[in-house]
């Protein structure tokens, strides 16, 4: 590994390690680093990952999420198109918030990634490294939101304001 690569993925896990979400490191023939991390910090954070595959002067930074077999039940028991409208909303919300994302329609699999590139000494900031892996949270978050809309069997205009409202992540 050349010393640019080994820079960038010190500095990522020290970016990891300074705010205490580090898990894990990746290891893989393809990958020349990885790691696994939980964010946000607290009780709604979720394990995302980083990787910097081999022959890419890029990183990735990636959530991957199962829909779970209560809401996909739910989303396989729609008549007419409102699964493929469900699919469809979330599709047009990723191109919008400009990530890319794999949805495995099939297995209820979502994966959303944003792609970082180091500047011309490779680095990448701190600042640029969190606001990728907020995008991609921030995503995620809202495909939750989605679903959770999509899959209510009554009417939403007659929903009360409940604890369920409050989305805070650091809390």
């Amino acid at each position: 590994m050349s010393i640019r690569k080994n820079n960038l993925e010190n500095s990522i896990r020290e970016y990891l390690l300074d705010e205490g979400i580090l898990r894990e490191k990746l290891s893989s023939s393809d990958l020349d680093f990885g790691f696994i991390f939980s964010f946000p910090q607290g009780p709604n954070s979720q394990n995302m990952s980083v990787i910097k595959p081999k022959n890419k002067n890029c990183i990735f930074t990636i959530i991957k999420t199962q829909i779970s077999k209560k809401h996909a039940n739910t989303l396989n028991s729609f008549k007419g198109n409102k699964k493929f409208l469900f699919f469809n909303t979330l599709r047009k919300y990723f191109l919008a918030k400009e990530v890319y994302f794999k949805i495995d329609v099939k297995n209820f699999i979502i994966e959303i990634i944003k792609q970082i590139f180091p500047d011309m000494d490779g680095n990448i900031s701190k600042n640029t490294f969190f606001n990728a892996i907020q995008k991609v949270f921030y995503c995620y978050a809202y495909s939750n939101l989605l679903i959770e809309e999509y899959c209510l069997k009554e009417d939403i205009s007659h929903t009360e304001f409940g604890h369920e409202f409050d989305f805070s992540l650091y809390s």
